[in-house]
């Protein structure tokens, strides 16, 4: 990796941690989320510090060049996350919609129990 890059590299992860604190002190972001960034954002110093790590595992997968192996690592990282980030949406609006079906049911009996049922 040049050292350009790897410049780059910890000077992005250095945003990205102060971004994310930022987030959390303004009570933006759940720590949970957080910590998945502050760990991706440490990964990637130390690849920028240790740029051997990447040659070796560059060369271990058969991956051309060492930048290749961080942006496909990065990329696979990043789908693991968004698919996480799907099942829980998914959840969530499970609960929505149950929640949503059970006040209306709720509403309904209060309004048959006062006898507001008409037309409106």
């Amino acid at each position: 990796m040049t050292a350009i890059l790897r410049f780059v590299l910890v000077i992005a992860c250095l945003l990205t941690c102060y971004y994310t604190l930022h987030k959390i002190r303004k009570s933006q972001m759940q720590i949970e989320d957080s910590v998945f960034w502050i760990i991706i954002s440490g990964l990637l110093v130390l690849v920028s510090i240790f740029p051997d790590i990447a040659y070796f595992a560059s060369d271990l997968l058969g991956i051309g060049a060492p930048v290749n192996f961080v942006f496909l690592a990065m990329i696979f990282i990043l789908l693991y996350k968004v698919f996480l980030m799907s099942v829980r949406i998914s959840q969530l609006e499970y609960r929505v919609k149950n929640l949503v079906q059970q006040i209306a049911i709720k509403n309904h009996e209060l309004e048959k129990k006062n006898g507001d049922i008409g037309c409106r």
